[in-house]
């Protein structure tokens, strides 16, 4: 096997061990989500009219801040148990490690919103097309955590880094929430409404994912060392 898929393949295992261990980003993720999406079921009222407009904002909202729990770990985690320092001394590209903080969060991230997803849907009594709705619950994941795993970075060395890695992390993810929440808006189906076609910002969205996924892999080896 490749040397860097390798290296790519044991610090994968390293991030999932140590999440099924722990559980700490799932578990928090998951009741934190759920919680949110509570609140706003008491706090809005959702009609036909306004159902289509609101409900992709409200999910978002929900999985944006659940991610932000799970990015939050990402590095502290080893920065606190003194461990990170060697993982960065290991003859490791530090590419690899960052694709596998990528892939450990999307898949975090993920498996809270396949239990948001259903509790959405009930709470708001919405009916949803999956494979879209999937589609764009993917693509938003990559493009939050590419990102977002570049600003937990640079935020894991601060005193204040819970506090640090959202104000960093929220303006350079607008671009990607936009396009995400309208890619989502295509998904859910009212009665009587008109479906609303967002293939532009599917498009967008994409580009967005591919762009910060990019300038963050190369832009990672030096967040890194300052951490």
């Amino acid at each position: 096997m490749n040397p860097y898929l390798r290296h790519l393949r044991a610090l994968l295992w390293k991030e999932f061990l140590v999440e099924a261990r722990s559980r700490e980003s799932v578990m928090a993720g998951a009741v934190f989500a759920l919680l949110v999406l509570v609140v706003f079921n008491f706090a809005l009222d959702l009609h036909t009219d306004n159902a289509a407009a609101v409900a992709p904002g409200v999910l978002w909202v929900t999985v944006t801040f659940a991610g932000v729990l799970s990015l939050g770990r990402a590095f502290a985690r080893e920065r606190d148990r003194k461990t990170l320092d060697g993982v960065l001394l290991a003859p490791v590209d530090r590419s690899a490690l960052y694709l596998a903080k990528v892939t450990a969060t999307v898949a975090a991230m993920f498996a809270v919103e396949v239990v948001a997803l259903p509790a959405f849907v009930a709470l708001f009594g919405l009916s949803v097309d999956l494979p879209r709705i999937t589609l764009a619950l993917l693509l938003g994941t990559i493009g939050f955590a590419g990102v977002g795993t570049l600003c937990a970075a640079m935020a894991a060395h601060a005193r204040a880094r819970e506090v640090m890695l959202p104000l960093i992390l929220f303006p350079l993810q607008v671009p990607v929430v936009l396009a995400t929440v309208k890619s989502t808006a295509a998904a859910i189906r009212v009665p009587g409404a008109e479906v609303v076609e967002t293939s532009n910002w599917t498009g967008l969205l994409i580009a967005f994912s591919v762009l910060f996924l990019g300038l963050s892999l190369v832009l990672f080896d030096h967040a890194i060392e300052e951490a």
